[in-house]
C-alpha cells in the first residue's frame, strides 16, 4: 500500500512538472506584421511593420515566374 501511494505521488508530481514547463513558453509573435497591400497591372506591393525595431519594409512581386519577390527597407520610424 505504501508503494502504491508513493508511485501515485511521484506520478502526480511528474504530471505537474510537465504541465508547469508547458505553461512557461515564451512570447510567440510574428516578426513583422503586414500593414497594407496594393496591386496594379500584375505588380503587387505589400508593406510590413516590425514593432520591435519600429521599421517598415516594402516587398514587390511581379506576375512572371522569373520576376522574384524583392523587398526594400528598413525605413526607421520616429
Amino acid at each position: 500500500m505504501l508503494k502504491l501511494a508513493g508511485a501515485l505521488t511521484i506520478a502526480a508530481l511528474v504530471g505537474y512538472g510537465v504541465h508547469a514547463i508547458a505553461q512557461g513558453r515564451g512570447d510567440l509573435r510574428p516578426a513583422v506584421t503586414p500593414i497594407g497591400s496594393a496591386s496594379s497591372n500584375g505588380i503587387a506591393f505589400t508593406w510590413f511593420f516590425d514593432s520591435a525595431e519600429r521599421t517598415v519594409y516594402v516587398c514587390r512581386s511581379g506576375q512572371g515566374a522569373d520576376d522574384a519577390v524583392q523587398c526594400k527597407g528598413p525605413a526607421k520610424l520616429p
